[in-house]
C-alpha cells in the first residue's frame, strides 16, 4: 500500500447545479465576473473561478443545501459585499447572528463571512480573513 499523497498535488474543482444555464451564465460571468472557459451544453458550463475550475452542471431540478457549497476568500469583503449588491446581489441576513447592515458577520475567529444566493438557490459566501 503507498503512503503517497494521491491528491494533495492536484488541483481542485468546483461544482454547482443548474436548471437554466442562460441565467447562471449571466450571473457567473457577468454578475460575479468569472471568466467562461467553455459551453459544454446540454451538460455544464465551465468558469474559470481565478486558477479554479467551476464546472456549472445543468440538472432537472436543484437540490439547494442550507449551507454554503461555494465560497470566495476576498480582500475587503465591505467592498466586494458592494459592489456586489450593486450588482443586484441580495445578500443574506439570519435573525440573531449579529451581522451589520451589508450582511456581514464576524465569526468568532475574527473572519468576516457574507451569504447569497445563486439564481438557483445555491449558497454561496464571501470570507475575509
Amino acid at each position: 500500500m503507498s503512503t503517497a499523497p494521491v491528491l494533495g498535488s492536484s488541483k481542485v474543482m468546483a461544482f454547482v447545479s443548474t436548471r437554466d444555464p442562460e441565467r447562471a451564465k449571466a450571473f457567473y460571468r457577468d454578475t460575479l465576473g468569472l471568466r467562461m472557459a467553455s459551453e459544454e451544453l446540454p451538460f455544464a458550463l465551465v468558469f474559470d473561478a481565478n486558477g479554479t475550475m467551476l464546472r456549472v452542471t445543468v440538472v432537472r431540478e436543484v437540490a439547494s443545501a442550507p449551507y454554503t457549497v461555494l465560497g470566495w476568500q476576498v480582500a475587503d469583503i465591505a467592498a466586494a459585499v458592494t459592489a456586489l449588491k450593486e450588482a443586484g446581489v441580495k445578500f443574506e441576513h439570519y435573525k440573531g447572528m449579529g451581522q451589520d447592515t451589508l450582511g456581514i458577520w464576524k465569526s468568532p475567529s475574527g473572519a468576516r463571512v457574507a451569504w447569497f444566493k445563486d439564481p438557483d438557490g445555491n449558497m454561496l459566501s464571501l470570507t475575509q480573513f
